[in-house]
């Protein structure tokens, strides 16, 4: 009998080995098969926008399996290659938002002033139709934060759109991991409605939210120094009774930061508390990646310049709050001539398919030059997402994120006639437009479906109760 439970055993774990190899395979030829038949595609007789080296008109693109193989004239592709004509059309980087609420199922964890140990990768919905509709006005990039309700919230996550395919494969590789600061009347939570009966959150004032991140900070330094010393010992001696720190998954986050391995993005408005912040990292010797919003930010350019940080606004976004009130359209503007890497970001689940045009109203507002406009949008928030040698601009070896338009992306009559994320097409304009009478008439069965018929007139029958399952 024990013999032959051994061999069913046997069997069985060579079924599942056998069944994890079929699946690994599997999963393989998908990926060549993503990938196409056409390992090759080239985009021919295009203005390139290539935005790290100006304007290339009557020019090539040859993709090669998800990266930019070659630039230049009167390319030449293998037999089998996809060959895209987009003679009179404009091909740029895809566009990055620095800032986005796309794709998420939570935005705050408002219970404690510091989350840092929460992850908005573990609440992504890849079905987001938002990211379909990204992907339609150019844009293959997103930096996914938590809200502004915690003075320190949660680690954020970048994504690249690959629209249809599991949240695994949107994940970007190797970009540095970040993590979402606040500051201003959003983490002290005084302008929002208090429900009778439930405490207030501490902070309730700028100076408290302040002297939440110090806190924080101060608790970080000590949790880094006992870990610190308790390596230090261990290699120094082989003392099996040593006991490690507990480990605070509160503080690793924080720690990262400390170490330089992790960026911080911090929302804020008014120049006091930029600056506030500024020296708190300098106190604690870490940066500020980016300052979010940064609405104030012109008021201390310099010093936002001198401490290394970059800054994502808004286009023209301000005057809905007090703290707001001192927004100016020149913000850009003058961030850029003191040295600030500037970015345009979204701050939304839907507004990314404008920043084209966002980008280019800092034409007309201090006078930006096309390409420092583009680099708003492009290779200004890839630098500031630590993802520059990969997206951004369009260079041999990055990766083959690109936008074809059909004019140039800052007119309000383009529009993306194509998508590619790694070299693949995630949007298409023609085949969507041959999808709709398909998919009306895949509303209209629907709406005719019982569980979706209006009601009849008259009074609502009453339901009868369906009988309950026993449960033990």
């Amino acid at each position: 009998m024990k013999m032959i439970i051994k061999k069913l055993i046997a069997y069985a774990l060579a079924v599942s080995v056998l069944g994890v190899a079929e699946s690994v395979r599997t999963h393989a030829q998908q990926s060549e098969l993503r990938q196409g038949t056409e390992t090759e595609t080239l985009i021919r007789n295009a203005t390139l926008l290539t935005i790290s080296r100006g304007t290339l008109p009557n020019s090539d693109i040859l993709i090669r399996r998800g990266k930019i193989a070659a630039i230049g004239p009167n390319l030449k592709a293998a037999s089998n290659a996809r060959v895209v004509d987009a003679s009179g059309k404009y091909v740029m980087p895809g566009i990055i938002d620095c800032h986005s609420h796309s794709m998420m199922d939570a935005i705050n964890e408002l219970t404690l002033s510091v989350t840092s140990m929460a992850r908005i990768q573990d609440v992504l919905n890849p079905t987001d139709v938002d990211l379909y509709r990204a992907l339609a006005g150019g844009v293959t990039t997103l930096n996914l934060l938590h809200g502004s309700g915690n003075a320190i919230g949660g680690q954020n996550t970048v994504v690249k759109i690959k629209y249809g395919r599991p949240v695994t494969e949107f994940i970007f590789p190797g970009a540095p991991p970040g993590i979402k600061f606040a500051l201003g009347e959003n983490p002290k939570r005084t302008n929002f409605l208090q429900l009778p009966g439930r405490e207030r959150r501490y902070p309730a004032t700028r100076m408290g939210v302040a002297e939440v991140i110090r806190d924080a900070f101060v608790r970080a330094r000590d949790y880094k120094t006992a870990h610190d010393e308790y390596r230090a010992a261990a290699a120094a001696r082989s003392e099996k009774t040593l006991l490690p720190p507990r480990r605070d998954l509160q503080l690793e986050p924080l720690v990262e930061v400390l170490e330089g391995k992790r960026f911080v993005h911090a929302h804020c408005y008014r120049a006091d508390e930029i600056v506030m912040l500024l020296n708190l990292a300098d106190e604690f010797g870490f940066k500020i990646r980016t300052l979010q919003h940064v609405l104030e930010g012109y008021k201390v350019a310099r010093e936002i310049a001198q401490h290394g940080a970059g800054a994502s606004i808004f286009a023209d976004n301000w005057a809905y709050k007090v703290e707001a009130y001192d927004a100016i359209p020149y913000a850009a503007q003058i961030m850029t001539r003191a040295g600030v890497n500037v970015s345009i970001n979204s701050d939304s689940d839907e507004r990314a398919r404008r920043l084209n045009i966002d980008a280019a109203k800092m034409m007309k507002y201090g006078d930006l030059t096309e390409e420092e406009a583009l680099k708003l949008i492009t290779l200004n928030p890839a630098q500031q997402l630590g993802i520059e040698t990969s997206v951004g601009s369009i260079d041999v070896g990055k990766d083959a994120d690109l936008a074809i338009w059909t004019t140039h992306p800052f007119s309000v009559y383009s529009r993306v006639e194509t998508t590619f994320v790694d070299g693949e097409i995630f949007f298409d304009r023609q085949q969507d437009i041959a999808r709709r009478a398909e998919i009306q008439l895949e509303r209209a069965q629907l709406e005719q479906a019982e569980p979706n018929r209006a009601p009849a007139p008259g009074p609502t029958p009453a339901s009868t109760p369906r009988p309950r399952a026993n449960s033990y």
